[in-house]
């Protein structure tokens, strides 16, 4: 691909009429789908090119798109004129001819937005998916396109209007893309100009309002203001040296993502969030939770999801791949994978987690009443999970204003699709234990006694928790005070993850 950072890319002064040709073609995130099948479709996401390539021997428009933008394979110029605005296309830089066929200088990838809409994503060519599946590339300037990791926190992102967003390392633009959809003002910063000038590209291309683009670090382009969402996708690889700008922060160890979520406290509006993707060290000094826990900013409340975690090893392993690494002379492999492990040993690293990070601007927060919860979730959640989020957060408003008594006074209703699970020997009379099982949101299971089972189970929002308690004690033969002591602890939980939906006096649930 030759040095990236010294590659002009095109202009977007005919992005309309390219747009227009894209769509006519039908090369959408459906088009494609369609074109190819489901098995060639899920082979580009892992950079296997060689089932799209057969499927896409025709000569129609779409199967002309998908060679140029998608498979970087030449085409001759007539089959391009024929789908479309070549000269616009070639006076802009999107294509280069010789010899009677065309190129793409870059790779445009169909999305499909969270409302149907039909976007396109830019990046350098061959690096629209990176991670496990490698972008193979060594270019220190490359700008990466749509994957897993975008994808994750386009979903985990609290979607409501607000006045101002601000996407920082916005790479290839995905984040800031979302973000116009309700967000007023958008504003996108990269360290890396080049990733500006693609956000610009995809904006252009996707039909969306420019953002306010700046270059810099982190935080510092936006100075002092301030913003209701913040969202960002880092280049938080823990790594020796900083080799790959996407990637590599620059910073010794985690520095990078706990200097980006501790400045963020300053830079949120009253009740704005922020979301962030991370890794953090595990160590033998200390737990990864209290690690994470120190990162939270004063006045922030916050939700630390840790989804996976690598030992040293397999960390190492998958970023090399990522780099292109393992096909260098096995020498210079074994060398670099060495110089990780020497930094991982020096600094006491074990393995590497990673997950999510969200904040909220409090004021019972900033009142010294922080609501911080940090758990292990690697299983499968229910995406997007913007809705689950705000929820999360509107629960610990809940619950932090409740004691007992006005726990116990309050009227509660079973989440949408919660269902029972009795678990025990096949033809036992009773089950060893009962499971709560969601079917939404985080999907999370729960163990209840047969008070929670029943509690829950009848749980309409007709009557307050006190008098549920009270009949289930007459039903069990307990003391109806014991009972109501013991309770609201389990009550609690089951708000808090979800199981349950707190009514509002005359309201409806929060969640």
């Amino acid at each position: 691909m030759g040095d990236v950072s010294k590659t002009s890319l095109p202009a977007a002064a005919h992005a309309s009429p390219l747009r227009e040709a894209l769509l006519a073609a039908d090369f959408t995130a459906d088009g494609l789908l369609d074109l190819l099948g489901a098995p060639a479709y899920t082979a580009l996401a892992r950079s296997e090119t060689v089932p799209a390539l057969r499927a896409t021997r025709g000569d129609s428009p779409l199967d002309t798109l998908v060679r140029l933008f998608l498979l970087q394979r030449p085409v001759p110029a007539e089959r391009a004129a024929a789908v479309l605005p070549l000269e616009e296309c070639l006076a802009d830089g999107w294509l280069t001819s010789y010899e009677g066929e065309v190129r793409a200088t870059v790779d445009v990838r169909p999305y499909g937005g969270p409302d149907g809409q039909d976007w396109f994503i830019v990046s350098d060519l061959g690096c629209a998916v990176g991670g496990a599946g490698g972008i193979g590339s060594r270019e220190e300037g490359v700008v990466l396109g749509i994957g897993g990791a975008s994808t994750t926190l386009a979903g985990i992102t609290v979607r409501r209007p607000v006045a101002s967003a601000l996407d920082v390392g916005t790479g290839s633009g995905i984040q800031a893309l979302h973000a116009s959809q309700h967000a007023t003002r958008v504003t996108a910063t990269d360290l890396n100009p080049r990733a500006l000038d693609f956000t610009r590209l995809t904006l252009a291309l996707s039909g969306a309002a420019p953002a306010d683009l700046r270059e810099g670090s982190l935080y510092d382009p936006v100075a002092s203001e301030t913003f209701d969402l913040i969202v960002s996708n880092p280049p938080f690889v823990i790594s020796p040296g900083a080799r790959l700008t996407y990637r590599d922060g620059g910073m010794e160890g985690d520095e990078l993502c706990r200097t980006l979520v501790r400045r963020t406290g300053d830079r949120l509006n009253d009740g704005g969030y922020a979301h962030f993707l991370a890794n953090w060290q595990h160590t033998g000094d200390e737990e990864w939770q209290d690690r994470v826990r120190s990162w939270v900013p004063d006045g922030c409340d916050a939700w630390i999801v840790q989804r996976e975690v690598q030992d040293i090893t397999q960390y190492a392993e998958l970023w090399l791949r990522d780099g292109g690494d393992h096909r260098t002379d096995p020498a210079e492999y074994a060398a670099r994978y060495d110089a990780w492990l020497d930094a991982f040993e020096a600094s006491g690293t074990k393995a590497v987690g990673f997950g999510w990070i969200t904040l909220r601007k409090s004021a019972a927060a900033g009142a010294g009443a922080p609501s911080i919860v940090i758990e292990e979730w690697p299983h499968a959640v229910e995406q997007p999970l913007g809705p689950a989020v705000e929820a999360h957060f509107a629960r610990q408003d809940y619950l932090r204003e409740q004691d007992d008594a006005a726990l116990l006074a309050g009227h509660f209703t079973l989440a949408a699709e919660v269902v029972q699970e009795q678990v025990g020997m096949p033809g036992a009379e009773d089950p060893e234990h009962v499971v709560l099982r969601q079917n939404r949101g985080m999907r999370r299971a729960t163990r209840v006694d047969a008070v929670g089972a029943g509690f829950a189970g009848v749980c309409d929002g007709s009557l307050p928790a006190g008098r549920i308690l009270d009949a289930i004690a007459q039903v069990m033969n307990e003391d109806p005070v014991l009972l109501r002591d013991r309770t609201p602890q389990a009550i609690r939980l089951l708000v808090e993850e979800g199981f349950l939906e707190p009514l509002p006096p005359g309201g409806r649930a929060t969640g």
